[in-house]
């Protein structure tokens, strides 16, 4: 746990007269914990902000807010640093890792989240209880951070987005004051935060509906790469006669020859039917009898899961790692995309990919909500990602996806999911993510609670002109 600075000799009277006021820390670059703090998740990403503040209470993010509005500095908000959009480089960088506050109501089925928790102390904490939060594929990301861009995991088609869930809340705002923010209250800023990403507001605490799920039927099939294109094919076939308990995808591996990953998989490619099923065991079996009976899987470990190890069906890592993500939303899964998909991850070509995965959207997605999460209609999520190791490797992982998109752009919608979207591309792609009149909602917001664009660093959405 990070201490309050100190040694006042090292910092100027303004940054020393802020630490007065903080019972958390505040860390200058001359501090040794400095590098530690500013380092996100994803350790592409090299920031070098001018000011780290840790709060330990909401009310040290408010006077960290009114600190940089009088000093003049922008703000960027860090929790996990997962799906980082733009580096916090010259700014006063928030790091809300020491708010660690879960409490569950099991009777009401809700759960108040602070800001910096991840998923897995929010899924240890309510299925303690016999509840499930809508958490994604990793229960190591943070929880507001994913649900302030919708969050589509492994309950999405029966219960819908995270965001969907969120019943209030606590914001900051960057004229220094702390709001409750719901569907009765500071109304506007509710639905904009509903999956509009980290520019409007700087949250503190949120609560959050929690739903019955203990057990899961979940897993991963494992076929033959040299199989992938019946597999997807078959995959394509299942689709319309899966209910909404449960929630799919495909996906096809490229795994690294390295010690960490089993020896039956290491260097190995394979094509994977993943999926979760909500419903009775035995519904869940037969669902997956249309593939048992069609080809025997090299490896089937679908099976009963308590909802507390549902990380296990994807089996994201865990550890700090440098990656690109880059994604949109396809239109079909016909056999020309399925082609180029299979051809843009193969290594034999050069493919810089480790993996990509087509997710399975639809069902309680689709429920109209007074949220600004757009592209509810869309039904397949494809996302890329590629491991970075240097700015030039990086740099060509860009070019593969972007040149991969654009031999798949008969088949794309035009949309984009921006939780799936890092970086450079995130910042470009910002108008795909939404409706244009929920883009255009989003920009008059942003005009109204950060006209002057303090929070720069979330998904980038400008001011509306006046």
């Amino acid at each position: 746990m990070l201490q309050p600075l100190t040694k006042p000799s090292l910092i100027d009277d303004a940054v020393f007269f802020l630490q007065s006021r903080l019972q958390g820390a505040v860390i200058i670059p001359e501090d040794h914990r400095y590098d530690r703090a500013r380092q996100a998740w994803n350790l592409s990403v090299d920031q070098q902000p001018a000011l780290i503040v840790v709060p330990k209470t909401a009310a040290d993010v408010v006077e960290a807010v009114r600190f940089a509005r009088h000093e003049g500095f922008s703000i960027a908000v860090q929790a996990t640093g997962h799906g980082n959009v733009r580096p916090a480089d010259d700014c006063l960088l928030i790091l809300t890792s020491d708010l660690q506050g879960v409490e569950v109501d099991a009777q009401a089925q809700t759960a108040w989240v602070e800001a910096g928790v991840k998923w897995e102390k929010v899924l240890a904490k309510a299925q303690a209880v016999g509840l499930a939060p809508l958490l994604g594929s990793s229960p190591d990301v943070g929880a507001v951070g994913y649900t302030l861009g919708g969050g589509m995991g492994w309950l999405a088609r029966k219960y819908g987005l995270s965001a969907d869930s969120v019943n209030t809340f606590e914001v900051v705002t960057t004229d220094g004051q702390l709001r409750r923010v719901s569907a009765t209250e500071n109304s506007d800023l509710f639905w904009g935060l509903r999956g509009g990403g980290g520019s409007l507001g700087i949250i503190t605490g949120m609560e959050i509906k929690l739903y019955p799920v203990t057990t899961v039927y979940g897993g991963n099939l494992f076929y033959p790469i040299d199989q992938a294109k019946a597999v997807i094919t078959h995959y394509r076939e299942w689709l319309p006669l899966l209910p909404d308990e449960l929630t799919s995808s495909i996906a096809i591996m490229n795994f690294p020859p390295i010690p960490d990953v089993p020896e039956f998989l290491r260097g190995q490619s394979f094509v994977m039917v993943r999926g979760c099923y909500t419903g009775p065991v035995e519904q869940g079996e037969a669902l997956l009898d249309y593939w048992r009976s069609w080809q025997a899987p090299v490896i089937d470990d679908f099976k009963v899961l308590p909802f507390t190890q549902s990380a296990a069906i994807s089996n994201d890592p865990v550890d700090p790692i440098g990656a690109q993500s880059n994604g949109a939303w396809l239109r079909e899964l016909s056999n020309e995309a399925i082609d180029i998909l299979i051809e843009r991850i193969n290594p034999a070509n050069g493919s810089p990919l480790a993996f990509i995965e087509v997710r399975h959207a639809g069902g309680a997605m689709t429920k109209p909500q007074a949220s600004a999460y757009s592209n509810r209609s869309e039904t397949l999520s494809l996302q890329m990602v590629g491991a970075v190791f240097s700015p030039e490797g990086h740099q060509a992982l860009l070019t593969y996806m972007n040149e991969t998109k654009q031999a798949l752009q008969p088949y794309l919608s035009g949309r984009v999911y921006m939780n799936f979207l890092e970086g450079k591309v995130s910042q470009e792609q910002i108008r795909n993510g939404y409706a244009p009149e929920a883009y255009e909602r989003l920009t008059q917001l942003k005009a109204k609670y950060d006209p002057d664009n303090v929070l720069a660093y979330g998904f980038n959405i400008q001011p509306a002109r006046k």
